[in-house]
């Protein structure tokens, strides 16, 4: 076994890739012994949680709504410690503002009181209906999430004993069928189906499992870090380096070495070789069975999907800053375009990118000021928009795109935006190739099909190569905090507790 940088004699773990899976499997494989050292090619931690700022302007890069902060609990609780110590989370009210193409908006949360409130302003036929919806969603949360998502989904018999409890939660339905079961009106449908389209999936081909969704936000809430989900990530580098994590940033890992059929260590730009006992990868698992591993020592499983593997959307993010204050926009709202499920085929199906969209838009100055200057706002707007496969120039469409937005939010939400934006820039599938090393830019791995989750998805566990190990969006149980977070507590099951090296 070989020995760590450190000289220590307990056995080493490299965890490749510092995205919040990657941050908690660091964490898990420390509570477990390992001396771990945590790579990645970002200028900071965090993965697609990286902090952008500019004349003062900040903005979170990636994910900005936190919900199921027990598992953050849970992670600083392997070491006798409190989250609260380390950053404070805090709710938005309302969770999200819906705002639709003819001006009227719904705002959802936080409490079932106000939800229901608003759903009798555009439907009282719905009360009745949401109240249904969110008694099926808890039956999903309680097997897909409090059952499934923290075991291994490595053996084909573990996943036919889930076949009748999947059976009876219609799981080979679509998020939409599910919603639109229970309720009517169409503005109600969007607002309840959009929660896939934020994880990579399409809400009319995502799996109803992920309808669990609304009951995962109103059992554990919607959280807002102070200072940002970077915030967050802060608070977590400071764990890390508190419990000996050795940590490298700006290092880019080329290869997964492989011996005897069992990984031995990584490979890094510089030609630089680190050896280790385990190897947990939080990249991409499309870019690392492509080009990491030697395909000699691969699966015919893992093979196959990394072929026929279907991909999340791309994301073009604008962000910004406005010299005014925007106060009646709220923390999160997703602003929808006149189309819907026609959008969403040009996106997903047709790698088209339409004249119009859907939008998310965070503003963190409704909750946090220090986000901007005095008197300002900071502004961050996510558009789905096909992955690289569609064949745009982005180099083109994205400053078309920038003005369609501008122009958009202008007329809509943000009155005398052209006069007041400052400080902007943008982030395309090309940014997401480049930086993450994302197979095609894709927002978020593979998407969340029936036939690409649980045992269909890249497994925790690498397969054909012995000590190798994966988190992160691509992998069980899938994208979002929750799920990367999840993703890592599998390891719980799979990685031994560390011995000393003899």
């Amino acid at each position: 076994m070989p020995r760590d940088e450190t000289g220590s004699d307990k056995q080493s773990a490299i965890v490749a890739g510092a995205g919040f899976g990657g941050i908690a499997a660091a964490l898990r494989l420390r509570a477990k012994g390992y001396d771990v050292h945590l790579i990645d090619r970002c200028a900071r931690l965090g993965g697609r949680g990286q902090v952008f700022e500019k004349d003062g302007y900040r903005h979170d890069a990636g994910p900005t709504v936190l919900t199921a902060p027990h598992l953050f609990e849970e992670l600083f609780g392997l070491f006798g410690k409190k989250l609260s110590d380390y950053v404070t989370l805090v709710e938005p009210d309302p969770w999200y503002r819906f705002q639709y193409h003819d001006g009227e908006t719904f705002d959802y949360g936080p409490t079932d009181a106000d939800t229901e409130a608003e759903i009798a302003r555009i439907s009282q036929n719905d009360v009745a209906g949401y109240r249904s919806m969110a008694a099926w969603s808890k039956r999903i949360y309680d097997i897909g999430f409090t059952k499934l998502s923290a075991v291994p989904f490595h053996k084909p018999a573990f996943m036919i004993k889930q076949i009748p409890d999947l059976l009876r939660l219609r799981s080979y339905e679509s998020v939409w069928s599910m919603v639109s079961r229970h309720l009517k009106h169409d503005k109600l449908r969007r607002a309840f189906s959009i929660q896939p389209l934020l994880l990579g999936g399409n809400p009319f081909s995502t799996t109803a499992i992920y309808g669990m969704i609304n009951h995962l936000e109103r059992e554990h809430g919607v959280w807002f870090a102070m200072g940002g989900t970077g915030a967050l990530v802060d608070a977590f580098d400071r764990l890390m380096r508190e419990e000996g994590i050795i940590i490298s940033l700006n290092t880019t890992i080329t290869q997964i070495k492989v011996e005897d059929g069992r990984a031995s260590g990584v490979a890094l730009e510089t030609g630089e070789d680190i050896d280790a006992d385990v190897v947990v990868s939080n990249m991409d698992p499309m870019h690392v069975y492509k080009k990491m591993l030697p395909q000699s020592q691969i699966s015919p499983v893992a093979k196959i999907r990394t072929k026929t593997a279907k991909l999340s959307m791309g994301l073009y993010v604008l962000y910004f800053g406005t010299t005014k204050t925007y106060p009646n926009v709220a923390h999160h709202t997703v602003w929808f375009g006149e189309r819907y499920k026609e959008l969403l085929r040009d996106i997903f199906k047709n790698k088209k990118l339409a004249d119009d969209f859907s939008l998310y838009v965070h503003r963190p100055t409704a909750t946090d000021p220090s986000f901007a200057p005095d008197g300002c706002d900071s502004f961050y707007v996510l558009c789905p928009v096909p992955n690289l496969a569609g064949g745009q120039d982005w180099a083109i469409e994205g400053p078309r795109l920038r003005d369609r937005i501008v122009a958009a939010l202008e007329d809509t939400m943000l009155p005398q935006l052209n006069d007041h934006i400052t400080a902007e820039f943008a982030m395309t599938p090309k940014d997401f190739s480049n930086d993450y090393l994302s197979v095609d830019g894709a927002g978020f791995s593979l998407s969340p099909f029936f036939t690409q989750s649980a045992w269909f998805r890249f497994h925790n566990r690498g397969e054909g190569v012995r000590d190798l190990y994966f988190v992160g969006s691509g992998t069980h149980p899938g994208a979002g905090l929750p799920g990367v977070v999840s993703s890592a507590k599998v390891l719980e099951t799979l990685v031994p507790v560390a011995e000393l090296d003899t």
